[in-house]
């Protein structure tokens, strides 16, 4: 039977570790689907055009290990304003969503429009500041060069970007449960999210 969980927020709020820790906590699949605009944004860097990235896009182009670079993710964010872009991955997030065995999709928009009828919504946030500092360490780690200064700039540019496109803003859906991970670790974000699933799954 498929049980769709969808885990919207922003940049660096934790979603994505959330939802792996999900995802394996209870045996379901997992896709991160900005990893499909990250796709689509490097091909676009390569100079492809980015409404025939998005519909060529195939299952191994989202192993690259070149797509959490900083200009990929610029790139993701400029790319999944178009309209056509995200038509063309709805598709691909649907079909994921209601294999059955159930599954996990992280976002900006998995609540609200990819599967606005998902059995549970997550919606994760922190603070830009919380946020940037997280993914400053992170970058720090694999040896990039940006300071704290240029990790904010860039948290918030995509914050701004995501929230006002036209075409499926960044949201929590009406009846998400919202998780703040400003003051939260890692174990005590995937504690609340596990609880919520389960009291959703006994009901």
């Amino acid at each position: 039977m498929p049980f769709t969980i969808a885990i919207d927020g922003p940049a660096a709020a934790g979603k994505g570790t959330i939802s792996k820790s999900v995802s394996a906590h209870f045996g379901f699949a997992h896709l991160d689907t900005g990893l499909l605009y990250r796709a689509v944004g490097a091909k676009v860097l390569a100079g492809a055009e980015p409404v025939a990235a998005a519909e060529a896009l195939t299952p191994e182009d989202l192993k690259s290990d070149t797509l959490r670079t900083p200009e990929v993710a610029q790139a993701a964010s400029k790319v999944a304003v178009i309209a056509e872009v995200r038509a063309a991955l709805v598709a691909f997030q649907r079909a994921f969503a209601l294999r059955d065995g159930g599954a996990v999709l992280d976002g900006r928009d998995i609540g609200t429009v990819i599967c606005p009828e998902a059995d549970v919504k997550l919606f994760v946030t922190a603070s830009a500041e919380v946020r940037a500092e997280r993914r400053f360490l992170e970058l720090s780690a694999k040896g990039h060069s940006d300071t704290r200064a240029d990790v904010l700039a860039d948290v918030k540019a995509r914050d701004a970007r995501d929230m006002n496109r036209a075409e499926a803003p960044l949201k929590a859906a009406e009846d998400a449960v919202v998780i703040d991970t400003t003051d939260l670790d890692i174990e005590a974000a995937v504690a609340q999210a596990v609880q919520v699933i389960e009291a959703r799954r006994s009901a």
